[in-house]
């Protein structure tokens, strides 16, 4: 591949860049939809999110969208996921049918309960998410892939060879990549962990020590798989790199979003309050709402998630719910 496009001048979009370049690939461009932070990351090759991080020479910077989609032999989905409609509606018509697109980003759109795979999908009118798509997802803090810390990720298509073909797309020293076909596993697994964060932000808010919080990853892990089998992936993805990796990396992480945003309100501070103080997208708040309505859809048990979402949306108190949590009826420990 020659030329790769990534949408998106968040911390991953500039990440997998410099990983682009140091695979050995001879252009790649990076759009963003602001042209403020366009023109600030042209000009300094710097994001103030990633400190000392220096973006290579060899990525061009632009937001003309037809522009850098133009005759490039794959795209990076790096949009954040509430926003991936509205971003491929005003340029989709630009990207070849065959050209395939790797999605990174992590969520459920609100309004249709679609993960971003299906989203693309029909914006770009293939019909089948399984045509010409792939996730990369997996435990990766973009802070730490900005240091070229070594990290995993997880390539799954229903397309094999182009599971492969991203595989090898992204085989720095840093970077293990490992090939999945259950794409519907590894997106609700990447969307449903930022709730499950949130909630392990919000133990650290209110000091409640280790014991609650790994006690909640793994109970949040059991929420995960009960929706993701009704959904029809497969267990053993959520117990893999994109599963139960990226959950305790999102939950333990200081420079993961949704953590942090849930400890600010174990700390007392409003959701608006929360995130003001954080400046990008933290996706599990909008995901929440989405994973209830999918819970209900699925007829899916999900206390922690609905907790959460009491928290964020119904005025409820983390300490209020950690106690309802807590005092609901004992049962043997089911994974499923």
């Amino acid at each position: 591949m020659k030329k790769i496009t990534i949408l998106g001048t968040g911390q991953m979009g500039l990440v997998l860049a410099d990983a682009l370049v140091a695979r050995g690939v001879e252009d790649v461009v990076i759009w963003g939809a602001f042209a403020e932070s366009v023109s600030n990351l042209e000009q300094t090759r710097a994001s103030p999110r990633l400190p000392g991080f220096v973006l290579p020479a060899g990525v061009s910077v632009t937001g003309d969208g037809p522009k850098a989609l133009a005759g490039c032999d794959a795209v990076v989905n790096a949009i954040p996921a509430q926003f991936i409609r509205s971003v491929w509606h005003r340029f989709g018509e630009h990207l070849a049918d065959d050209v395939p697109v790797i999605c990174v980003s992590k969520g459920i759109e609100v309004e249709t309960l679609e993960a971003p795979m299906q989203v693309l999908a029909e914006v770009n009118g293939r019909g089948r998410a399984e045509q010409g798509f792939c996730v990369l997802s997996g435990p990766t803090i973009a802070a730490e892939l900005a240091r070229r810390q070594p990290a995993t990720m997880l390539a799954a298509s229903t397309d094999a060879a182009l599971a492969r073909q991203v595989q090898d797309l992204f085989d720095v020293p840093w970077l293990r990549v490992y090939t999945s076909d259950d794409p519907t596993g590894v997106e609700l697994a990447g969307a449903v962990k930022n709730v499950i964060a949130l909630a392990a932000g919000m133990v650290d808010g209110l000091e409640l020590g280790n014991n609650a919080k790994s006690a909640l990853l793994a109970r949040g892990l059991a929420e995960i798989v009960r929706l993701g089998m009704a959904m029809g992936a497969r267990q053993d993805t959520f117990f893999g790199v994109a599963g139960v990796g990226d959950l305790a990396t999102t939950c333990f992480s200081p420079e993961g979003r949704n953590r942090r945003c849930g400890e600010a309100i174990g700390r007392g501070a409003t959701l608006d309050e929360a995130l003001a103080t954080i400046t990008s997208v933290v996706e599990g708040v909008e995901t929440t709402r989405a994973i209830v309505r999918l819970a209900e859809r699925y007829h899916v048990e999900l206390p922690i998630v609905q907790a959460v979402h009491a928290i964020l949306f119904k005025s409820l108190s983390p300490r209020t719910a950690i106690k309802q949590l807590m005092q609901r009826t004992q049962k043997p420990e089911r994974i499923g």
